[in-house]
C-alpha cells in the first residue's frame, strides 16, 4: 500500500463539538414589545391608570348628580330642552270627544277624556309595551289625569276604564303617547340650571344613566380611582412588607429563619374577612359607612407571607454566592446586603409577583364592596356599580354590564401582562437554545 504526502497533512482546525450554543440575552423590553399580548394588556392597564388618575377632569361630571327626567337612560348626547312649568294641572280648558293626550312630555302626560253618563269614576292605566292593561295610576271621578310618574322618552299606553254604579267596567279607551324630553322647574332649579328663553342646555350621558339618573361614565372614572388606589396601594405595601421579611429570615437562616415561618404559617391560616369585620369594629366603623381603611389594612397584614415564602427561597440560593460573602468580609450589615444586594437580584420575581397581586386585590376590592363590606354608596367603586346594577339588570342591563366590563378587561390585562412578566424573566426563554 502506497501513502501520498497529502495524507499526512494536518486536518483544518474545527470547533469543538457542544451541545448547544447560548445566544446572548435580549432586553426585557424587546422580548415584551415582541408580543402582541403583552402591549395590548400594556396598553391596557396605562389607560386604566390614566383614566383614574385625570379621567375625572377630563369628564368634569359630578358623580353625585341626579337627573331625574334621564332616569336608567342609554346613551344619548348632549341637548337643549324646554323648561316647563310644575304647577297642579286643573284640567282641560276645552271639552275633548276621546282619549286625548293636551301635553306628552316627560314632566307630565296631560290626558283628557268625555264624561260617559254611565260612569261613576275612571280608573287609569299605563302600560310600556307588556300585555294587558299595565300599571294602575289612579282612580279618579274627573275626566282629565296628569301622569308625573318617572316618564322617559319611550312610548307608552294609557288606558282609561270606565266604573259603573254596579262596580262593573266598560269597555277602556286607550291611546299611545311618545312624550319628548322636558325639564321640569323645579328640578331645574335644584341642578343650578337658569333658563335661557325658557330652555336650558343638558350635558351628554356616553355610557347612560343609572337607576337614580347619575351619568354612568362619571361614576365609572370616579369608581376606577377606589378601585385602583385598592389594587395598587395595598399590593405595594405587603410585597415591600413581605420582601423584607423573607430577605431577612432567609439571610440569618438557622433558628431565627425557622421562628420567622413559622410565624408566616400562622398567618397564612388567618380569615381575611373574619379579621377584616374585626378591623372595622376596632375602628367604629358602623353599617353602611365605607370601610376602605379596614380592607386595604387587612389586605396588608394577611397577604405579606406569600412574597416573603418567594423572596426567602431566592435569598437561600444567594446568600453563599461570591458577591454576598465578599461583601460579609468587608463588614457588610444585613440590611446593607439586603438593599444592596439580595433584593435588586430578586426585584424580577417580585414585579411578577406584583402584577398577580393588582388584579387580585382589585377583584377583593369590588367582591367585599359588592357584599357591601368595602366602599359604599354614595363612594363609587367598581363593586358597588356592580351592587346596584344588579338590581335592575334584567331591564337596564348596560348599568352591571358596563361596570363588570371595567373590573374583568382591568383584572385580565394585570393577568397577561404578569404572564409576560413570567416569561420574558424566564432565563430559558431569554436564552434561546440553537
Amino acid at each position: 500500500m502506497s501513502y501520498l504526502a497529502t495524507d499526512f497533512e494536518p486536518l483544518p482546525p474545527q470547533a469543538p463539538e457542544t451541545a448547544e450554543t447560548l445566544i446572548p440575552s435580549p432586553p426585557l423590553w424587546r422580548l415584551l414589545l415582541g408580543d402582541v399580548r403583552a402591549c395590548i394588556a400594556a396598553l391596557t392597564v396605562v389607560a386604566m391608570l390614566l383614566l383614574a388618575a385625570v379621567g375625572p377632569w377630563i369628564w368634569p361630571q359630578s358623580p353625585a348628580t341626579q337627573w331625574l327626567s334621564q332616569v336608567s337612560v342609554g346613551p344619548s348626547g348632549a341637548r337643549t330642552v324646554d323648561v316647563v312649568p310644575d304647577d297642579p294641572w286643573q284640567g282641560p280648558d276645552r271639552a275633548v270627544d276621546s282619549l286625548t293626550a293636551l301635553q306628552a312630555t316627560t314632566t307630565a302626560v296631560k290626558l283628557a277624556w268625555p264624561s260617559l253618563p254611565t260612569a261613576v269614576s275612571y280608573r287609569v292605566y299605563r302600560n310600556t309595551g307588556g300585555v294587558g292593561l299595565g300599571m294602575p295610576l289612579t282612580e279618579t271621578v274627573n275626566t282629565y289625569y296628569a301622569d308625573h310618574l318617572q316618564l322617559s322618552e319611550q312610548t307608552y299606553r294609557y288606558s282609561v276604564v270606565p266604573v259603573k254604579v254596579d262596580g262593573t267596567t266598560a269597555e277602556p279607551l286607550w291611546i299611545e303617547v311618545n312624550p319628548r324630553l322636558t325639564l321640569g322647574a323645579f328640578e331645574a332649579k335644584l341642578l343650578g340650571l337658569v333658563p335661557h328663553e325658557g330652555q336650558v342646555s343638558l350635558p351628554a350621558h356616553p355610557l347612560g344613566t343609572d337607576a337614580l339618573g347619575r351619568d354612568m361614565l362619571s361614576r365609572i372614572l370616579h369608581g376606577a380611582r377606589t378601585s385602583m388606589l385598592v389594587g395598587l396601594s395595598a399590593p405595594l405595601l405587603f410585597i415591600t412588607l413581605g420582601a423584607f421579611y423573607g430577605a431577612l429570615a432567609g439571610l440569618l437562616g438557622g433558628w431565627v429563619d425557622n421562628l420567622l415561618m413559622r410565624f408566616a404559617d400562622f398567618v397564612v391560616a388567618l380569615p381575611f374577612l373574619l379579621f377584616m369585620i374585626l378591623f372595622r369594629v376596632a375602628l367604629g366603623i358602623e353599617s353602611g359607612e365605607s370601610g376602605l381603611f379596614p380592607m386595604v389594612l387587612a389586605m396588608v397584614l394577611l397577604s405579606w407571607p406569600s412574597a416573603a415564602r418567594l423572596v426567602r427561597g431566592q435569598v437561600l440560593q444567594l446568600r453563599e454566592s461570591a458577591f454576598v460573602m465578599s461583601a460579609r468580609l468587608a463588614g457588610a450589615s444585613n440590611f446593607y446586603l439586603i438593599r444592596r444586594h439580595l433584593l435588586p437580584n430578586v426585584l424580577p420575581l417580585l414585579l411578577v409577583s406584583l402584577s398577580f397581586a393588582i388584579p387580585q386585590a382589585i377583584f377583593t376590592e369590588a367582591l367585599l364592596s359588592f357584599i357591601g363590606m368595602g366602599v359604599v354608596p354614595p363612594t363609587p367603586s367598581w363593586g358597588t356599580l356592580c351592587n346596584e346594577g344588579i338590581r335592575s339588570m334584567l331591564t337596564h342591563p348596560h348599568e352591571l354590564v358596563i361596570p363588570a366590563l371595567a373590573i374583568s378587561a382591568t383584572v385580565l390585562a394585570f393577568n397577561v401582562l404578569g404572564d409576560a412578566l413570567r416569561d420574558a424573566m424566564d432565563v430559558k426563554v431569554r436564552r434561546g437554545v440553537r
